[in-house]
């Protein structure tokens, strides 16, 4: 009898865990062939076509790569891609052009900032779900390709998300959150 309850459990257990995964949905294809298209060549003259690599991978979040890619241009003095996350990706960011300050905020109770500046060809990894940014010191303006491990990463902008909900959370929450004067959260607030 203790083997029948021990082979009842374990069947349990087995379902229970099937029923506990989480992923990003299989693609429907193995690939796709309009990548294959001679209009989507990434290489014009012998060099990288960085504009037609972009286009190329932007068509891989409809046709279902798991991958997602961006271009991302910061506008010189000061350009910023401001504190945000992934919660479904990780983030690889390539420069390709200026230079970069970029971090992130490793997790609680840590709460660690790991940044650098980056150049021309650097490469810099955001690890899923954490906060993290990119802002551009430079005098010239900065171009950066970020690829994300996911189809459908999300994107999660700390300061819109906290300051610009709808509807608003309460003054007295974000106060004592952020050891802000009431007046001050609510400056925040209306900002966005």
């Amino acid at each position: 009898m203790d083997g029948f309850h021990f082979l009842q459990a374990l069947f349990i257990l087995a379902l229970a865990s099937s029923l506990a995964y989480a992923s990003d949905p299989s693609p429907l294809q193995d690939f796709c062939e309009a990548i294959n298209d001679p209009n989507d060549a990434v290489f014009v003259n012998g060099k990288l076509d960085h504009l037609s690599l972009l286009s190329m991978l932007r068509k891989s979040q409809d046709l279902t790569l798991g991958i997602s890619l961006a271009r991302i241009d910061y506008a010189a003095n000061g350009g910023l891609n401001p504190p945000h996350t992934h919660p479904r990706a990780t983030e690889i960011l390539v420069v390709l052009e200026g230079t970069l300050y970029v971090g992130f905020v490793t997790s609680n109770p840590d709460n660690r900032l790991i940044a650098k500046v980056l150049n021309k060809g650097d490469v810099f990894v955001f690890p899923v779900g954490l906060v993290h940014f990119q802002f551009n010191p430079g005098k010239s303006k900065a171009v950066a390709i970020a690829a994300l491990s996911s189809q459908d990463p999300g994107v999660i902008t700390i300061a819109n998300a906290v300051f610009g909900s709808d509807p608003s959370i309460n003054p007295d929450v974000l106060s004592k959150a952020f050891k802000l004067d009431k007046s001050m959260v609510k400056s925040l607030q209306s900002k966005f």
